[in-house]
Parts: C-alpha cells; sequence; structure tokens
C-alpha cells in the first residue's frame, strides 16, 4: 500500500508541476525576471547558452531540497516530491531544449499529432518576442486548439 502512495504523490507532483511551470513562466520569466528570460525569445541565439538556462539551476533546488530533507530526514513524502519535480524536470529538458528547440537533434521529424501541437503551441509563444502578450506558458498541456490545427494540417 506504501508504493501505491508512494507512486501516487510523485504523480501527483509530476502533474502539479505543469501548473507550476505555466505560473513561474507566465508571472516570474515574464515579470520580474524577463532580463534573465529576454534572450530566449531573440530569433537568433550566440552560443549554445543563453541566460535563460539559469532558470535549470533556480528550478533544480526545490526537487534537490526535496530530495535532500527526504533522504537526510528520512521523509518518504518529501522523497516522493522530490522525485515528481525532478522528473518533470527531466521530461521539460527533453520536450522543451531537445525536441522544441532541437539543441540536440532528435525527433526532428516526429507525426505525431500530440509532440506537433507541444511545437506549434510553443512556436506560438515565441511568435511574441516581447515580455506582454503572450500565450502557451506551459509545457506538456496544449491547448486544445492547438491540436485541432495539427489534426487539420494532418489530414491534408
Amino acid at each position: 500500500m506504501n508504493l501505491l502512495i508512494n507512486i501516487a504523490i510523485v504523480l501527483v507532483t509530476f502533474t502539479g508541476m505543469e501548473g507550476v511551470a505555466w505560473l513561474t513562466h507566465k508571472y516570474i520569466m515574464h515579470g520580474i525576471f524577463w532580463p534573465l528570460h529576454r534572450d530566449h525569445h531573440l530569433k537568433e541565439h550566440y552560443g549554445f547558452l543563453e541566460r535563460n538556462d539559469f532558470f535549470f539551476l533556480i528550478f533544480a533546488v526545490p526537487g534537490i531540497a526535496s530530495l535532500a530533507a527526504g533522504t537526510f530526514y528520512h521523509l518518504p513524502v518529501w522523497t516522493c516530491i522530490g522525485t515528481g519535480i525532478t522528473l518533470y524536470g527531466a521530461c521539460y529538458f527533453f520536450v522543451h531544449d531537445l525536441f522544441i528547440h532541437q539543441r540536440i537533434k532528435v525527433l526532428r521529424n516526429s507525426e505525431n499529432r500530440y509532440l506537433k501541437s507541444i511545437r506549434r503551441a510553443h512556436k506560438m509563444h515565441h511568435k511574441h518576442t516581447g515580455k506582454y502578450n503572450g500565450e502557451s506558458f506551459g509545457m506538456l498541456w496544449v491547448s486544445m486548439k492547438y491540436f485541432r490545427n495539427t489534426q487539420k494540417n494532418s489530414s491534408s
């Protein structure tokens, strides 16, 4: 029974991180930390790394802290929360940096509708190069308008 509860905590945390990512992206990255995020919206990038990549370190802290608390103080709930946060971070890296932005060329020609929808939503996010009037701030949840658009484009 404990195993099922632990798995549930990891899954709930992972799922909840999409909301955290959306809120953080919209109100913090496009808010007070816009100077760090701005270069990510530029059409041209100078080098492999961007200022925006510092968010990787910032967002790793809660996962590391949760895993440390769970490990050092024998608190399995915090270990599970840290695991969910860390899994979301790994997924974010794979989807955002590798798949969408192609920092390493993987899944370049995927015909998967969901993956194409994620890519389309993110492209629409980057259409707005400024701090305001953005859209599609999440990563894994895709508005149906992008999914429907991708379905129509795939069948033609």
